[in-house]
């Protein structure tokens, strides 16, 4: 064993838990933080396919402590109240407002319920509707609204099983809905606390390989089995606008489900039994059923067995039908594919994946139509005679679309685009998709042309386009492309090619994102909303985005924040924060892509470390920090010469530029951005301090893969003890400030990271504080919370950066309480 490693160990044992700690309460930050935080939200926008109506959804932009403290079951991947039988971390607006897309104000829809917990929401057919959930105090209710009288009402009562989602699905006749109900049947579940075990746990390896990545929440013994299946299990109701009801079908644990383009079937996915203790809810066993609308069994399609055995690598695909869907340009026809290399990406074939189809009355096997070079990524239909269809391989990052003939497969297809995915500057863009007579997205074609709306990025910036696109050909006509440099344009939605109007949005860093019709053929604009910007407080902060290079000549940008009054002409060396998370890519060319755009719109979100412009720091946001391997190389292989290499770069372009003070810079990220900040910190005497949150730190306990490293521990243990800080706590010499979510739910993340990390430098003296969030995941989503986290890191700065001493020894542990 490596003598440093058993140093270590050594020292972990003699320390064990014996670590300061602080009993804190939430504290809030400074004022010039706190009036960025609690401002109200504009609300979030649905828009109808015809372009003709708007939806406004409103919520608060935190929850509180106490919601977060809802009773919580973590079951095969899933977080469930187990009182109100809907995900314990769901998302509620409580407010909806409905608008005419041309003209008129919003208007309140009327009859929500009182203290509304709004979710689910799903479109009637003829978009005259709008169904969606409320979860009451007792359980989830079944509410609709008409757009027309903006009213709203309640359907059914605190009784729809909300646990395993795709809870509300339309009939085609636009009068009566299909939900999952709680079965009559359910049985009380067991407490999990106090029940008495009847045996111990056991799991089995039968000999296979089974490398599967480090999941979260996993059923655990027994007891959590019984409880999933309880919560899982489902009536399926055929609900009326009129109110009545019938059950449509028994109870079982009911996960997907689907209706034909035609209404006229229904296909449900069915979880099965064995369970697992390695794999979440989605990789147990299951059935794929079609019946009829009236409920009659048509057909069982697809058997699925568990899947704990996958072979190796990120492109590994489970053998069977898969991607079983409905084809959107049929009435009812089925399209899956099946992996032609057995699922495995060793093995060398001409073709990777075989792509079927399955017309009623869905038996037997289906009609082979394509076979792709690639993994199968998606089919976007158009009519009889055009389809696009899309592979890719990670391993290479390539993508391609082909245009091909679904009644005829032996013609031969067209490769329309075969490109790098990551090389944004030759992305062509989006296909404009429109409804056909079943309600269904399809390609939207004039004979042979197509449209495509996309991102517009450049290396003299980002000019969103609207292009037209000869599918024989391959030829392309630009339509429209943005002109704006002081602001930034979006392509949203297509409303009319033929007229030439689209759904825009316009924004600017101080400029609240707005709503806007074009009409790219007479150039009119028209604005639909009129959101206010409610951050005030950073519209006279200066903004751009910077390009510098690193050593190797590798062309790297951010976006640089300046406090309100910085001049330029006569910088003052003010203390920075550099904000990073690391990317891999296998070309240099699309690593050194500036996707960035000085005009979004500054909006500083509960984890952004724009905050603290107005603390004084100059602010390096999304610094460019790739990781880079080509041919053979794996961009891991030189992880940590890259990191210091991305860091050193960042510094030197806004020391250069003569606005900082170098020796008063902090490093910061959350996640892989948390792990490259620790990895910095201990291989580089760049920084001053930094924040890492709800990171991992110890790649042997992800042992088959992470992030983008799909090689497994065994294969490659130097690159997991390289890239491991806990492996180098020895060389940390520079405060970090650990915060980690006590419910985190991330692959790999576990608070143990976090813990276990935090006692390796306290063992070793380094200069350590570890603050853990109760019932917080992997985001942060009390307002408590989120305030304690930025005064957390506003006093971590203050003390170790804008006021940075030239020693500071000691480590802290602090776990906040909720006051009193």
């Amino acid at each position: 064993m490596n003598k440093n490693v058993l140093c270590l160990l050594i020292l972990l044992l003699i320390t064990g838990s014996f670590y300061s700690q602080e009993n804190l309460t939430y504290q809030k930050p400074p004022q010039e933080i706190l009036e960025l935080v609690d401002v109200p939200l504009a609300p979030s926008t649905l828009i109808d396919t015809k372009g003709e109506m708007m939806i406004f959804l409103y919520r608060d932009q935190y929850k509180s402590i106490a919601e977060l403290s809802e009773e919580e079951l973590r079951l095969a991947g899933l977080r469930i109240n187990p009182v109100t039988n809907i995900s314990s971390r769901a998302t509620y607006f409580n407010n909806i407002e409905v608008k005419p897309l041309e003209g008129e104000e919003p208007i309140q829809i009327k009859g929500l319920p009182e203290d509304a917990r709004l979710t689910n929401f799903s479109w009637s057919p003829d978009e005259t509707k709008l169904a969606f959930t409320h979860t009451a105090t007792e359980g989830v209710e079944l509410w609709v609204a008409d757009l027309a009288s903006a009213q709203a009402r309640k359907l059914v009562g605190p009784h729809l099983n909300a646990n395993m989602r795709d809870v509300i699905n339309w009939f085609e006749d636009n009068s009566s809905l299909l939900v999952k109900m709680l079965p009559k049947d359910r049985k009380d579940l067991i407490d999990t606390e106090t029940s008495v075990p009847t045996g111990p746990t056991v799991s089995v390896s039968d000999g296979k390989e089974a490398q599967n990545r480090t999941y979260q929440d996993l059923l655990k013994n027994p007891n959590d089995e019984y409880n999933f299946e309880q919560l899982a299990r489902a009536e399926l109701v055929k609900v009326n606008l009129d109110g009545t009801s019938s059950t449509w079908k028994h109870s079982e644990m009911y996960n997907d489900i689907s209706f034909s383009p035609d209404g006229n079937y229904v296909m449900t996915s069915v979880i099965k039994k064995p369970f697992s203790y390695l794999v979440p809810y989605y990789r147990f066993p299951s059935e794929s059923i079609i019946y009829t609308k009236q409920g009659e069994l048509v057909s069982v399609v697809n058997e699925v067995p568990l899947i704990e055995d996958l072979p190796k690598g990120f492109m590994a695909v489970r053998k069977g039908r898969r991607n079983l869907e409905w084809r959107n340009d049929a009435p009812a026809t089925l399209v899956y594919a099946e992996a032609l290399d057995e699922g495995d990406p060793e093995n060398e074939v001409e073709f990777r994946d075989e792509i079927f189809l399955l017309e009623k009355p869905f038996k037997g096997e289906g009609e082979s139509i394509f076979k792709t070079k690639d993994r199968y990524s998606g089919i976007l239909w158009g009519n009889k005679d055009t389809a696009l269809i899309y592979d890719y391989w990670w391993n290479n990052r390539n993508t391609r679309t082909y245009v091909f003939n679904p009644s005829n497969p032996s013609e031969e297809p067209t490769i329309l685009f075969d490109r790098n995915y990551q090389d944004r500057y030759s992305d062509p863009g989006s296909f404009v998709t429109t409804k056909n007579k079943f309600g269904r997205d399809i390609l939207e074609l004039n004979e042979s042309t197509a449209y495509l709306l996309g991102d517009g990025f450049t290396p003299e910036g980002q000019f969103p386009f609207a292009d037209k696109i000869d599918l024989t050909s391959g030829e392309t006509e630009r339509l429209y492309q943005s002109a704006y440099n002081d602001k930034k344009e979006t392509l949203m939605k297509a409303l009319d090619m033929e007229e030439g109007k689209l759904l825009v949005r316009i924004e600017a860093s101080a400029e609240y994102p707005n709503y806007y019709i074009r009409n790219i053929k007479t150039e009119d604009l028209e604005q639909i909303t009129f959101f206010e910007n409610p951050f005030k407080a950073l519209e006279n902060v200066s903004k751009e985005v910077i390009t510098y290079k690193r050593d190797d000549g590798l062309e790297l940008n951010g976006t640089l924040y300046l406090p309100e009054g910085f001049d330029k002409a006569n910088p003052e060396e003010l203390p920075m924060i550099v904000w990073a998370y690391p990317r891999e890519f296998k070309d240099k060319n699309s690593a050194s892509q500036n996707t960035s755009n000085a005009n979004d719109f500054t909006y500083p979100y509960y984890g952004s470390p724009i905050y603290w412009v107005n603390r004084g720091y100059v602010v390096l946001d999304d610094a460019s920090f790739p990781i880079v391997g080509e041919g053979e190389e794996e961009p891991n292989d030189s992880f940590r010469d890259q990191l210091v290499a991305n860091g050193k770069a960042a510094i030197d372009a806004v020391d250069d530029l003569g606005y900082i003070d170098r020796d008063r810079v902090a490093v910061g990220g959350h996640s892989y951005g948390a792990f490259m900040t620790a990895n910095l910190l201990s291989h580089s005497n760049l920084f001053a301090a930094g924040i890492a949150r709800s990171g991992a730190y110890n790649r042997t306990l992800t042992p088959f893969g992470f992030q983008s490293e799909e090689r497994n521990y065994w294969e490659a243990p130097e690159v997991y003890y390289n890239m491991s800080p806990f492996m180098h706590a020895d060389k940390m010499k520079t405060p970090l400030l650990l915060i980690h979510g006590e419910a985190d739910n991330n692959s790999g993340t576990y608070p143990m990271q976090s813990e276990r990390y935090f006692n390796a430098l306290k063992g070793l003296g380094a200069t350590a504080r570890l603050v853990i969030l109760p019932k917080e995941s992997h985001g942060y989503s009390a307002k408590e919370s989120v305030l304690h986290v930025l005064w957390e890191q506003d006093q971590w700065l203050e003390k170790y950066v804008k006021n940075k001493e030239e020693t500071k020894t000691g480590v802290e542990k602090a776990t906040p309480e909720l006051q009193n």
